[in-house]
């Protein structure tokens, strides 16, 4: 038996070198590689530090050109070594423990493959940059609040897993349990093109256990998702059209938490966009990253003419509720994760809500890279 396993994931194997021939011709590696040495070489020149934002901008496209350089090489080296196994696997009258090895290797491989097809889905002008996101508790009162920690657990559990950075820069807690809301950035590569997949309303169906009849209960909760920008970016705001709140700071923090009003919060009056900070000790270094914040969404909105894609760009537009989400997450009678958008679905509810959305992710950039076909039909629990 075990051969025939051996037999079948070497077939297996060898349909996905096609994809992967695929994606080395996508990346173009002659002129990455060479893209490279003119970087290298630029670095060397004595004057290179003397312009902080040119070279650091310099050092992060030489860091994501040899990354992507050595992950292409790391899979093909994978596939040899998958190869090498089988072959061990096959003389040794299917072993087992081969078997086991071969089938994780294959496992790990499939998904490393998609995740760097997906990186290829990346087009836009700010998908390289960091990621700000704000997660907000809707309709469906302690229960919302509670799936909006739920939400967030679950995107920093997807960070991990790509060994991106989380930083909290407001925090608000919920009244019993869970999460009002939350701002947090999240740096890596492509985190900004990623997760824009994650920017709209989703609903939670579950028995709530807030609930003491036991009832099936529906909550929303919004992700708003903004490119980090940088402060060359310039953009004119009236000091007048600004409202500036100063408050304490709330949930984990250090000790001059909820002794000092050190949080702000910064309002546009114009376009109703609120952006918070209470990451710093300091009330001017949290006001200036809500400024940045405000620069970077007004930025963005600006960018676009058209009203469908301003209200696709602020997620917090959008009415929390019913009629308005992106995602479906059913927890009773049965479980089922479901993006209205795509169709993209799984059983396995538990697994989306532990950070495992790469599925979704890349089915929303194919969606979007076919023109955005017509939206899917929503569940109807």
């Amino acid at each position: 038996m075990a051969i025939v396993d051996l037999d079948n994931y070497r077939y297996e194997l060898n349909s996905l070198k096609e994809p992967l021939a695929e994606i080395g011709a996508s990346l173009d590696l002659e002129n990455k590689k060479q893209r490279i040495v003119e970087l290298e070489r630029s670095m060397e020149e004595p004057d290179f530090w003397d312009d902080p934002k040119k070279s650091a901008k310099t050092v992060k496209e030489l860091k994501d050109m040899k990354d992507s350089v050595a992950k292409f090489a790391s899979l093909n080296s994978e596939v040899e070594d998958m190869e090498t196994l089988i072959e061990m696997g096959v003389e040794e009258d299917g072993d087992e423990e081969i078997c086991a090895e071969v089938l994780e290797s294959l496992t790990t491989f499939k998904e490393e493959l998609e995740i760097m097809r997906t990186s290829l889905l990346l087009s836009g002008e700010y998908d390289g940059n960091n990621a700000i996101i704000a997660l907000s508790a809707g309709t469906g009162g302690v229960e919302a609040m509670d799936f909006n920690g739920m939400l967030y657990r679950m995107y920093t559990r997807w960070c991990e897993r790509h060994g991106m950075k989380v930083t909290v820069l407001d925090y608000q807690e919920g009244d019993e349990a869970g999460i009002k809301g939350v701002t947090f950035t999240v740096e890596g590569e492509n985190a900004y093109g990623l997760l824009k997949s994650e920017m709209g309303v989703h609903r939670l169906v579950r028995i709530s256990p807030f609930n003491a009849q036991g009832k099936r209960q529906t909550s929303f909760a919004s992700c708003d998702v903004m490119p980090e920008l940088d402060d060359s970016i310039e953009i004119d705001i009236d000091p007048s059209d600004l409202k500036v709140d100063y408050y304490r700071s709330s949930g984990a923090g250090g000790q001059h938490i909820n002794k000092t009003s050190s949080a702000v919060r910064i309002t546009h009056i114009p376009t109703g966009i609120v952006c918070a900070c209470q990451e710093e000790r300091s009330q001017f270094q949290n006001k200036d990253k809500a400024m940045a914040m405000l620069k970077s969404k007004l930025y963005t909105l600006m960018q676009q003419a058209h009203a469908e894609k301003l209200s696709d760009i602020r997620g917090d537009v959008m009415q929390i509720a019913w009629g308005s989400q992106i995602r479906n997450y059913v927890l009773q009678p049965y479980t089922m994760v479901k993006d209205v958008r795509t169709g993209e679905e799984t059983g396995n509810a538990q697994a989306v809500l532990d950070g495992e959305i790469d599925n979704f992710i890349s089915a929303y950039l194919k969606w979007v890279q076919l023109g955005k076909p017509d939206r899917k039909v929503m569940m109807s629990d």
